[in-house]
């Protein structure tokens, strides 16, 4: 009974700091830690001991499988000469580095445990920066590569840490550590493999939405044990893993499943990943006993701590900017050398540490000399990079001037997305339909056309004007309240049975779901769609001429057939106004049609982008327009 108290207490102590922490804008681990410290003086709290074997088979596959999972494999594989020098040269380097500066600083530590520590504190949390790094509006570039960093630099990570330790038991030769990198990288990509080849064909075959997320869940066990149980990475084993199933996971699992298994896995992932830090705070008393008895003073372990988070710092600056250069045309694709200066900027200080070096610091050795000095020097790696980094990484990407994705490029890429989806299933519907009844091929194609018009109306707000799709939304979640609320006081009368009562609520659920889900971040309507200058472009763009303003702001076509329009598009070529895709007719879509006339503009109030039906590419329009 105890026991279980304390862990609902956990969770809620989780819960709540976190929601604190988004409320103050402060990093949530930095703060867990610091009122896990607290809490483990009060004389009610009992004595935790976080495993190590916890945390690294526990905690570890499952977070790094669901960061693999939501990583895309296509990005992953473009830049994985990036990855590589970032995820397996540069956590080398910092072990390297950071290794002599322990040992320089702590007095009587064997160069293997300074290694050792090195190999603790190299890799940086993924987690951790790109939470900031959507927030804040980084490049999609940038993001990629801190993702792709962070899935595989763990292995490099614990395969460094596995080596020093057994540096320090005996001797271990270059050509021992080498074998041992091949072992740790092949072995891990070939059971990740095999494991992803096992489980898509069986998770294909399973239709209900609770099995199917309950079998998520052994994933990364069954890739994580096996690799290590043959001294392969299990951490590479998940990783592959997660990424080979994420990348099929549209073809191989239902809506409802993936939708089901998202919402579970989001909050597995929030809760393992804030206990840790919590826990560690409630162990950081027991550790600061153990350092006095370790015979060190405070004023070492405090040069020390600080010496080490500078090294950190000061190798990834290092390492990155060189390897940057050396691979200049790699790195990011064709930037100019300011943008791209601009970029190894943010990612040299995106290095917080979080997750993987605590639990890689507690599977130190119990013998392991000065083994509660290290623990906590890594802390406090944590903490300060934390404290320091993430704090002023979103100064530092406004400073710097980045732009991140452009919203009116995603809309609109989304929206010529679902154009060719709802074409191609349209088709479909024209080969499927022989006898079915003309009204129901109607509905049919007036949902497909409604997800459609909703993408294209989410490209604009012109004039903060109503669009219809935001009408529909806030005229039926009206209708939804009323009806739940009839369904509930008829369930209230006793007049209906609750198993019918739950089934009503549940559709009125999910209609509820589709209408009121967020968008991505960025892409709301956050006001008049102005393109950035330095948006993408093509040869049509570029050849496209400034067009008169138009006569009258209307669809003459519309006007003609008696129909209405969303938004007014002009054609850059002849000057012709149409309306948009949103609108019923979509006549700016039919001129382009009939013409082939490549580049239209928008003429609503406060918008300024051109965009290419060829190229299907948005850009900006020229002062003059």
């Amino acid at each position: 009974m105890e026991i279980a108290l304390w862990l609902v207490a956990i969770v809620v102590g989780v819960v709540v700091t976190a929601a604190l922490a988004d409320r103050w804008r402060v990093p949530a681990p930095l703060l867990l830690v610091v009122i896990g410290v607290a809490v483990a003086y009060l004389p009610v709290v009992p004595h935790f001991e976080l495993e190590p074997e916890l945390v690294l088979v526990g905690i570890l596959p499952p977070l790094l499988y669901s960061a693999a999972y939501n990583t895309s494999f296509i990005d992953f594989r473009a830049k994985k000469g990036t990855i590589a020098s970032l995820s397996i040269g540069l956590v080398i380097f910092t072990t390297v580095a950071v290794g002599l500066v322990a040992w320089w600083l702590i007095p009587g530590i064997p160069l293997a445990a300074g290694f050792a520590l090195g190999a603790v504190v190299a890799p940086p949390d993924a987690v951790a920066a790109t939470a900031i790094a959507r927030r804040v509006g980084m490049p999609m570039s940038v993001v990629q590569v801190l993702e792709g960093e962070s899935l595989v630099n763990d292995a490099t990570a614990l395969t460094a840490l596995r080596t020093a330790i057994a540096a320090v038991a005996g001797t271990v030769t270059v050509l021992q550590v080498g074998f041992g990198f091949l072992l740790a990288a092949g072995g891990g990509v070939v059971v990740g493999v095999v494991v992803a080849a096992a489980y898509i064909p069986l998770r294909r075959r399973i239709t209900n939405p609770t099995l199917d997320t309950a079998l998520s869940f052994t994933i990364p066990y069954v890739a994580f044990i096996p690799a290590e149980s043959v001294h392969a990475s299990g951490v590479i084993a998940v990783v592959v893993a997660g990424l080979l199933i994420g990348h099929r996971s549209p073809t191989i699992s239902s809506g409802t499943a993936r939708l089901t298994a998202e919402a579970n896995w989001r909050t597995v992932s929030f809760l393992l990943e804030n206990v840790v830090f919590l826990l560690i705070g409630l162990q950081l008393p027991g550790l600061v006993a153990a350092m006095a008895e370790d015979g060190i003073s405070l004023a070492v372990i405090g040069a020390a701590a600080v010496g080490v988070y500078l090294a950190t710092v000061v190798t990834r600056f290092v390492w990155v900017f060189a390897s940057g250069w050396l691979q200049r045309s790699s790195w990011f694709g064709a930037q100019s050398a300011g943008t791209e200066r601009k970029d190894l900027t943010v990612i040299s200080w995106a290095g917080m540490r979080g997750v993987v070096t605590l639990a890689a610091a507690l599977t130190l050795p119990m013998d392991w000399p000065h083994r509660s000095v290290l623990i906590f020097i890594a802390l406090c790696v944590v903490v300060a990079s934390l404290l320091v980094q993430g704090a002023s990484l979103p100064w530092l990407v406004r400073r710097l001037h980045l732009a991140g994705p452009d919203p009116g490029q995603l809309a609109l890429q989304e929206a010529s997305l679902l154009d060719r989806a709802t074409a191609a299933g349209e088709e479909r519907l024209g080969d499927l339909t022989g006898d079915a009844p003309a009204e129901v091929v109607t509905r049919l194609r007036t949902r497909a056309d409604d997800r459609l018009n909703a993408a294209w109306e989410r490209v604009a707000s012109p004039g903060g004007r109503e669009t219809p799709t935001e009408a529909y939304t806030r005229l039926r979640l009206a209708m939804l309240a009323a009806e739940r609320d009839e369904v509930v006081s008829a369930r209230d009368g006793g007049d209906y049975p609750d198993e019918v009562v739950r089934r009503v609520i549940r559709l009125m659920d999910v209609e509820q779901g589709m209408l009121d889900s967020p968008t991505p971040d960025g892409w709301g309507r956050g006001g008049d769609l102005v393109t950035p200058a330095d948006a993408g472009t093509c040869r049509h763009l570029r050849a496209a001429t400034a067009a008169p303003a138009p006569e009258t702001f209307a669809c003459a076509d519309c006007v003609t057939e008696h129909t209405s329009w969303v938004h007014l598009r002009q054609c850059l070529t002849c000057g012709t106004v149409g309306c948009c895709d949103s609108s019923p007719a979509a006549h700016a879509t039919r001129h382009f049609t009939e013409t082939g006339h490549p580049v239209i503009r928008s003429i609503e109030p406060g918008e300024s982008w051109r965009w290419c039906y060829p190229d299907r590419l948005l850009g900006a329009a020229p002062p003059s327009e």
